[in-house]
């Protein structure tokens, strides 16, 4: 993949509506974000491409729901990749960026020379909202598709929430004349309008995943397969950028069915880890236990697994017994 230049639609996610078929979506661009999520990290390649993938689907599903606080996606597996989390954090302020990040947890000597998604196995892929102080969290889960991160998150769609989905994504790295290579991604979620609450239906964790067009009657059908052959034009350019925008993109593919666009969103690599945060995290210990988590050189060490952040800390001044002290 080739790339000259970026524009003002890098790192944003714009919705859309398709008011002739009932259908509504998002189209997103990352670009400096997802250099932010894999520089923290000396990832693979094949685990570079899953993150790159998670974050994408990250910012598409996040920007879909009117969040006060976080949205978690999590891939647990029994494959190399054993863990993949994302988080995403909704705007402080209005017209703010929300912000993402991601890390992933894997097994260096069991990865294959195969294509990233071999290197997940059996296992769940989970979506977990916290709306914040005083709100019922909410948590689902749909097994994971063996034929990409998007398949399982369309399945989830699909089986816990009743919502018929598609994403068509691209990803990869980018060469220009004088920068080093780094990642782009762009992509495409599209939506059937819900009929009842997306919470109405829990059949996490059970049986096969379920077909979108298995919630859908004759009409409908007729419709979101219309749709989905339109998007199966698109190409990956097109989807990553950046000399075409996403709003020209959309009217190339759905202009027979009116698309409407909606005010774009900004998405910033961003952390909340801090030292306030991981004294918080320690403050349940005593200092029998804390003395259990000092080094040699006498000191608690914490590192953030998504930013690479790294904590030195005092053993005296964390742990409940320092609070009681003080």
């Amino acid at each position: 993949m080739t790339d000259s230049n970026s524009s003002g639609w890098d790192d944003t996610v714009l919705p859309f509506q398709l008011d002739n078929s009932d259908m509504r979506g998002r189209i997103a661009r990352l670009d400096t974000a997802l250099a932010g999520i894999l520089e923290q990290h000396n990832y693979p390649p094949q685990v570079e491409a899953l993150v790159a993938e998670m974050a994408l689907l990250t910012a598409l599903i996040g920007q879909t729901i009117k969040l006060r606080w976080k949205l978690q996606l999590q891939v647990q597996s029994k494959g190399p990749v054993r863990m993949i989390a994302t988080d995403y954090y909704g705007p402080q302020t209005e017209g703010g960026p929300a912000r993402i990040r991601a890390y992933a947890s894997y097994d260096a000597d069991r990865l294959t020379e195969g294509a990233p998604i071999d290197q997940i196995g059996e296992g769940y892929f989970a979506v977990m909202i916290d709306q914040g102080k005083g709100m019922t969290p909410y948590q689902g889960i749909a097994p994971l598709s063996s034929e990409s991160l998007s398949k399982s998150a369309e399945g989830y769609f699909a089986q816990s929430e009743q919502l018929p989905t598609r994403f068509e994504l691209s990803f990869g790295k980018s060469t220009t004349s004088d920068e080093a290579d780094r990642w782009r991604a762009g992509g495409v979620m599209l939506q059937h309008m819900p009929k009842a609450s997306p919470f109405a239906a829990q059949q996490e964790g059970s049986g096969d995943i379920v077909q979108p067009v298995d919630l859908l009657d004759e009409d409908e059908r007729e419709n979101w397969k219309r749709v989905n052959i339109l998007l199966d034009t698109v190409d990956d350019l097109e989807l990553i950028g950046p000399t075409l925008e996403p709003s020209d993109v959309l009217l190339r593919l759905f202009h027979e069915e009116r698309p409407r666009v909606f005010e774009k969103q900004r998405v910033h690599f961003g952390c909340t880890c801090s030292e306030d945060r991981v004294r918080q995290s320690l403050s349940i210990y005593s200092a029998k236990d804390i003395s259990t988590m000092t080094t040699d050189d006498g000191r608690v060490t914490a590192d953030c697994q998504f930013c690479g952040a790294h904590y030195d800390l005092d053993p005296a001044s964390v742990g409940f017994d320092a609070e009681t002290d003080a």
